[in-house]
């Protein structure tokens, strides 16, 4: 069985995002997008949703096109534009000739958790998800997150998105603990069926 993983980046007080979607007071360091590659090389599939998927679609499509981005960042943007991705989203549409309408498929929210457990029998490497919190939080709550990697940054947004917004979720476990090198950012993973590894 494939796993889902999520990763996603919080202020130290607990936002995911600032107000009015803003991501530009979080506390992103070098260090994020080496944690970010790691995941990506695993990953078999990446799950979105439609907010999300645009604008990270855009950003590393146009990271792709830019000769003076480094190393990293260009296998970033190969993985993000050529791997499978998977939307969970009632109103995104995939037209024929978007540019990534060959490696993306669209489900609605309702049918979202079968498409996860579909995917997750076919063992075809790890789902992956970065920030979508209105996608991820469902899934979670239904046990369907298998791994949720919080990177807790030195930032503080003082308002916006709370990384969870669901019932109480009792279960997690604690995998370890560590700050990525060269940063300020503590990455802590935690196995959620309730035990640990």
């Amino acid at each position: 069985m494939s796993t889902l993983v999520v990763s996603v980046l919080t202020s130290l007080d607990g936002k995911y995002e600032g107000v009015d979607h803003d991501l530009s007071s979080m506390p992103f360091e070098d260090a994020f997008n080496n944690h970010n590659l790691e995941l990506l090389r695993r990953a078999g599939t990446l799950v979105y949703g439609s907010r999300w998927f645009s604008e990270n679609w855009h950003s590393w499509s146009a990271v792709a096109a830019d000769g003076t981005a480094n190393v990293r960042d260009h296998e970033i943007a190969r993985i993000v534009t050529s791997t499978d991705s998977l939307v969970i989203s009632d109103s995104l549409t995939v037209a024929p000739d978007a540019p990534w309408a060959s490696t993306t498929r669209v489900v609605p929210r309702a049918e979202g958790p079968a498409e996860i457990e579909r995917l997750k029998r076919a063992d075809s490497g790890d789902l992956l998800m970065f920030g979508s919190a209105t996608t991820w939080n469902p899934l979670l709550e239904l046990g369907l997150v298998d791994e949720l990697i919080i990177l807790v940054g030195a930032g503080l947004t003082g308002g916006g998105t709370s990384l969870y917004t669901g019932p109480a979720r009792p279960g997690l476990r604690l995998i370890d603990a560590e700050v990525l090198p060269g940063s300020e950012i503590v990455r802590l993973r935690y196995n959620t069926s309730g035990t640990n590894e």
